[in-house]
């Protein structure tokens, strides 16, 4: 089952010029359904409990992950939702696999399950979770994939890990699918692509082109090891874009980054053009193998530029 996520728009800011909180929810909502008019085959939120440096002061708002989308669910009818990704150190895994039913039935079968190996330690000390060594880490993601897996499809799910177990557990109603598509986060080599190869349908990396095309290679080494087919894995980017009819609006929304205290270092990275360049920019994405394209836009909370986004986009990542 491959991950629904082929252009999938990222909303890991809720701070909108002149929305406050009383209409925060009705806005996500006009966003989420003017990209799925606009072409895209998926919205996620991040799974932060609060706002991340790169993205912005940690004072901004943030909201839990999974309750969102469940409200966003109720108001959309086509888009795939889910996390990009949870984070293992405060995610026990039948929990999160209940959760992710849950918001499956809700949107009548279209949520798939996001998780990674978690990275914010800071966040762990402020909100009283503890934070283990990156090898326990991987350890705890590791029994989360098999224990998720086994609450999506099996009766009765009983799996003996090294840190989280389950013993009969049950998960009823089960997925209207019959299961969910997994998506792992992060780009480590060694492990992270390997569990990818393993138990994913779907990754999310990270970088330029070459780099994809490098990262790309090392996942289709662990699927031939493992007697996987890398096609049954959706194979996504994340990038943040800026975009623009002119390259004089491009300027400007660059500039109103700057404004809004977006790092430079997030600025320095985003993909800014035009349409016909962000075009050129996806087609070196398609070429090196990269089947989606994950992406956050620094004004959202404009809807010609969700719409303008997807419209350039959808027939490189999701042609209807």
């Amino acid at each position: 089952m491959r991950a629904p996520i082929q252009l999938d728009l990222h909303l890991p800011n809720f701070n909108y010029p002149g929305v406050g909180p009383e209409d925060v929810f009705d806005k996500l909502v006009d966003i989420a359904t003017t990209a799925e008019r606009s072409g895209f085959s998926s919205v996620t939120v991040m799974d932060h409990y609060h706002q991340i440096r790169v993205v912005g002061p940690p004072h901004n708002w943030m909201f839990e992950g999974n309750t969102m989308l469940a409200g966003i669910a109720a108001r959309t009818e086509t888009i795939a939702l889910g996390l990009l990704v949870g984070g293992v150190t405060y995610r026990n895994p039948a929990q999160h696999a209940k959760i992710t039913t849950t918001l499956d039935v809700i949107s009548r079968g279209r949520a798939f399950h996001g998780i990674g190996a978690a990275w914010f330690e800071g966040e762990c000390e402020a909100y009283g979770y503890d934070f283990p060594p990156l090898k326990e880490r991987f350890e705890r993601l590791e029994d989360h994939l098999r224990i998720a897996r086994a609450m999506f499809t099996q009766e009765d799910a009983t799996v003996a890990g090294d840190h989280h177990s389950v013993n009969g557990a049950l998960n009823n109603p089960k997925p209207l699918r019959g299961d969910i598509p997994i998506v792992i986060g992060g780009s480590g080599e060694r492990k992270t692509l390997r569990m990818v190869a393993q138990y994913g349908d779907g990754c999310n990396i990270f970088g330029d082109p070459a780099r994809a095309r490098h990262l790309l290679d090392v996942l289709r080494g662990h699927c031939d090891r493992l007697g996987r087919d890398p096609e049954e894995i959706t194979k996504t980017s994340m990038a943040v874009i800026a975009i623009a009819e002119t390259e004089d609006a491009v300027k400007a929304k660059l500039d109103a980054m700057r404004s809004a205290g977006i790092p430079e270092e997030r600025i320095a990275g985003a993909a800014a053009g035009t349409p016909e360049q962000i075009l050129e920019r996806a087609h070196a994405f398609r070429e090196v193998g990269i089947e989606g394209l994950t992406f956050s836009l620094p004004d959202v909370h404009d809807l010609e530029a969700v719409a303008l986004a997807g419209e350039t986009l959808a027939p490189v990542f999701n042609p209807r």
